[in-house]
C-alpha cells in the first residue's frame, strides 16, 4: 500500500500529531508513506496531479481543494481520505458571524468527494454524516513514550500557570489579562508561562515568554503546575480537538478549562481539573489549585490516566492502519464530482 500524505507544514501541530507521528508505525506495517506539503506553484501542481495515479490513497490533512482542482483530484486519485481537526466549515472565534456559505460549500464538496473521512471529535463527525456516511473519529493523540510524568516538588517557590498553542489561539488567553492581574496581586509566587510565537505582557504577574521548540515542548509542559484552556462557546470552538488539554494531562498537569466541546470529554469537573466560565469561576478554581499542591498532583495523575486510556498514538495507530487498509482494498464508492 502506497500513500501520499499532504500536510500543511512540518512544524504545524495538526500535521505533527495527526500525520507525522503515525508514519513510523505505518511503515512498520508495510505501508509506503510519502509526505509532501500542499502544492503551490504551477510546476508543483503539475507534478502533483501527474503522479496521483501511482498512489493507493491520497491522504489530505485539513485543507480543502476548490474547483476545478477538486474535480481533477477526484478523477486522478484512486482513493481520497480527508482528515480534519478544526471546524473548517465555520469562521473562527474572532469573526462576528461564524456562518460562511463559501467555507461550508467547499467543506461539503470535499466531504462528498472523499472515500473516507477521519474527524477529530464527535461534533466534526456529526457535521460530516449528512454528506458522507464513511466517517470515523480518531482524536488527536500524544506518544506516551515521549510524554513522561512531571515531578511534583514538595516545596516550590513558584506556581506556574501554563498555556501552549499557536498565534491563532492566543486571543483566548489574552482576554483573561484582568484575571491574571488579580491573581498576581493575590499570589506573588504565581507566574504565567506562554509557549507560542507571539506573547503579551501583564503588569502584576510575571510572564515567561517561551518560543515553541519541538525539542523542548514536553519539558515546557512538565514545567507547568496548572494548564489553562479558555475558549468561547461557538461553532469554531466546538470543533477543537483539545490538544492542549491532552498535552497537559499527558505529563500530569491539572487543567482549568471552558466546558465547551471536547473539553467536556477530556476534563471531568473536580476529578482531573475544573470547569470555569465566568471570570469569578476562573479565579476561584485557579486559586484553589494554587493553594493546594496535593490537589494539583491528584488531579494531574487522574488526567494522565484518562489520556493513556484513549488519547495516545499507541491506542489509535492500529485504528488508523485499519481504516487505510479497508479504504485501499475496497472498490471506489464515489464517482461523482460536485
Amino acid at each position: 500500500m502506497k500513500i501520499l500524505f499532504l500536510i500543511q507544514g512540518f512544524s504545524v501541530a495538526a500535521s505533527r500529531y495527526r500525520v507525522l507521528q503515525y508514519c513510523p508505525y505505518l511503515k512498520s506495517r508495510g505501508v509506503e508513506t510519502i509526505i509532501s506539503l500542499y502544492p503551490r506553484t504551477l510546476k508543483e501542481n503539475f507534478q502533483f496531479f501527474n503522479h496521483l495515479p501511482q498512489y493507493d490513497i491520497v491522504f489530505l490533512q485539513r485543507k480543502r481543494f476548490n474547483q476545478p482542482r477538486l474535480g481533477l483530484l477526484r478523477r486522478r486519485a484512486k482513493k481520497i481520505v480527508y482528515d480534519f481537526d478544526d471546524a473548517v466549515m465555520y469562521r473562527n472565534s474572532k469573526a462576528r458571524d461564524p456562518i460562511s456559505s463559501t467555507r461550508m460549500r467547499r467543506f461539503v464538496q470535499m466531504i462528498k468527494n472523499s472515500d473516507y473521512v477521519i474527524a477529530g471529535n464527535e461534533f466534526l463527525k456529526r457535521e460530516v454524516l449528512p454528506f458522507n456516511p464513511n466517517v470515523e473519529v480518531i482524536p488527536t493523540t500524544i506518544d506516551h513514550g515521549k510524554y513522561h510524568l512531571k515531578t511534583y516538588p514538595v516545596q516550590q517557590e513558584r506556581v506556574t500557570l501554563g498555556w501552549i498553542g499557536d498565534h491563532g489561539s492566543i486571543h483566548y488567553l489574552e482576554k483573561m489579562k484582568p484575571l491574571f492581574e488579580k491573581l498576581g496581586e493575590k499570589y506573588p509566587q504565581v507566574e504565567l508561562k506562554i509557549v507560542c510565537d507571539i506573547f503579551f505582557d501583564s503588569n502584576r504577574v510575571k510572564v515567561i515568554k517561551k518560543h515553541w521548540s519541538p525539542a523542548e515542548e514536553v519539558a515546557d509542559l512538565q514545567g507547568f503546575d496548572i494548564g489553562l484552556m479558555p475558549l468561547v462557546d461557538d461553532p469554531w470552538s466546538w470543533g477543537k480537538c483539545g490538544l492542549k488539554i491532552i498535552q497537559y494531562q499527558g505529563v500530569g498537569v491539572p487543567v482549568v478549562c471552558t466546558p465547551v466541546g471536547i473539553n467536556r470529554d477530556l476534563v471531568e469537573d473536580g476529578v482531573n481539573g475544573f470547569y470555569a466560565t465566568a471570570p469569578e469561576e476562573w479565579e476561584k478554581k485557579i486559586s484553589l489549585l494554587i493553594e493546594n499542591p496535593e490537589l494539583r498532583k491528584q488531579m494531574g495523575l487522574a488526567g494522565r490516566t484518562r489520556v493513556l486510556e484513549k488519547y495516545t498514538f499507541q491506542v489509535c495507530a492500529p485504528r488508523l492502519f485499519s481504516i487505510l487498509t479497508r479504504v485501499a482494498e475496497r472498490g471506489k464508492n464515489i464517482h461523482h464530482v460536485i
